[in-house]
């Protein structure tokens, strides 16, 4: 197994300035929740801070939508044909950060989201 050594280089800012990156480096993010509006504000509100922090973003991308049903029967004793289904819908959103800037880990580790969205981060 070999080991490979992080690489670095410069890339060039918008105001002429030059700052660190990791080359070849890449972020996924994977968002799941049961509340699709409050997943696309989580979504919105992390491709916003990466971008402010100077790195560049690819998505929110849609996953397919995680359909679970569940039937039950309604009576307690006679009319087995007879259920009731319930579903859980999990939502899912991909995220990938493209060589990242030190400034923008760190903004995205200090980025508050709600608790129903849940956050799976790959390097």
């Amino acid at each position: 197994m070999r080991k490979h050594k992080m690489l670095t280089r410069w890339i060039p800012q918008r105001a002429g300035k030059k700052e660190w990156t990791m080359a070849g480096q890449k972020i996924r993010i994977r968002l799941k929740s049961y509340d699709h509006a409050g997943l696309d504000a989580s979504a919105r509100k992390i491709v916003d801070t990466v971008t402010r922090a100077g790195a560049t973003v690819v998505g929110p991308v849609p996953l397919p939508t995680e359909k679970d049903v569940v039937a039950v029967i309604r009576s307690p004793h006679k009319y087995k044909d007879s259920r009731e289904h319930f579903e859980k819908r999990t939502h899912k959103r991909l995220i990938d950060i493209i060589d990242p800037t030190p400034k923008a880990v760190d903004s995205l580790m200090r980025l508050d989201l709600p608790e129903d969205v849940s956050i799976e981060i790959k390097l």
